[in-house]
């Protein structure tokens, strides 16, 4: 089975089609499905990476915060169980 992104972006939820092979993350295909560039926002991230301590939350609050700038409330795969 192919994997699905469901995600809400500016109030309107979407599901996309979602490979490994093609996006990095969920994320990434997210903005991708939306015209967004992420260039600026991967170079800041890899900075917070290589500044943090390893496991810190640093990351992946910085993700958090700026794909809610973006206009994303909610990105997430669909599980088999959940119904679109």
């Amino acid at each position: 089975m192919a994997r699905q992104v469901i995600y809400t972006f500016k109030g309107q939820t979407k599901t996309i089609a979602f490979s490994y092979d093609v996006h990095h993350d969920l994320y990434e295909a997210a903005a991708e499905a939306e015209g967004i560039d992420l260039q600026k926002f991967l170079i800041l991230e890899k900075q917070i990476a290589l500044t943090s301590k390893k496991g810190a939350k640093a990351e992946k609050e910085f993700r958090k915060t700026e794909f809610a700038r973006f206009g994303f409330s909610s990105i997430k795969f669909v599980r088999e169980d959940d119904e679109i």
